[in-house]
């Protein structure tokens, strides 16, 4: 996502706000009042209130790719142990982060602007169009620094196994449970990479 200084700076004030507060089901002056702008500066900068929120979700989902990548240098750099130890390895410190409960507004807010993206809310449209080949480009990209042999299809298994159990998250479910599906997702990935 390519935005101006300026919306970017706003970006950072929504994205820290949003933290400290909560932005779901506030309204564009709630929004605008808490980082101390107007809404007209934000309908400027964004369209509506969906764009916002679509913005901040796209900013987010950016840095969460750049930290798969930078998890996977770390894991990389670790030693050579077996190819689909090295995978597993990587999915666990991502989900590690993804599944944070502090991260519980974000992930919120994230399935709220795919609710409002599904309908064509303005200034959502682009948001669909990119909701996971990035996740699938940056994937890429790390499986071949780590030497993994993967498709796109994985690739899309995973983001979306990742996705169900967050959803899982907030509804309500034990996060307990919740981390041992993945954990389970996570050997049958390695399973199937060491033709265990």
């Amino acid at each position: 996502m390519i935005v101006s200084a300026s919306s970017r700076e706003l970006l950072d004030r929504v994205i820290a706000y949003a933290a400290a507060e909560g932005i779901t089901g506030r309204s564009l002056r709630e929004i605008a009042a808490g980082v101390g702008t107007s809404h007209r500066m934000l309908l400027y900068h964004f369209g509506s209130r969906e764009g916002l929120l679509a913005a901040v979700v796209g900013l987010i989902e950016q840095q969460q790719r750049d930290l798969l990548g930078e998890l996977a240098d770390r894991v990389a750099s670790s030693g050579p142990p077996a190819e689909g130890t090295k995978a597993g390895e990587l999915m666990l410190l991502l989900w590690a982060r993804v599944s944070d409960p502090e991260l519980r507004p974000y992930v919120r807010l994230f399935f709220e602007v795919v609710g409002v993206a599904v309908h064509d809310a303005p200034g959502t449209g682009g948001f669909l169009a990119n909701l996971t080949g990035p996740w699938l480009d940056e994937s890429e990209a790390v499986a071949r620094r780590l030497g993994l042999a993967v498709d796109r299809d994985e690739l899309r298994l995973g983001v979306a196994t990742c996705r169900g159990l967050l959803l899982e998250l907030l509804a309500g479910a034990d996060p307990r449970a919740t981390d041992a599906s993945y954990r389970l997702f996570v050997r049958m990935w390695e399973s199937r990479l060491t033709g265990a």
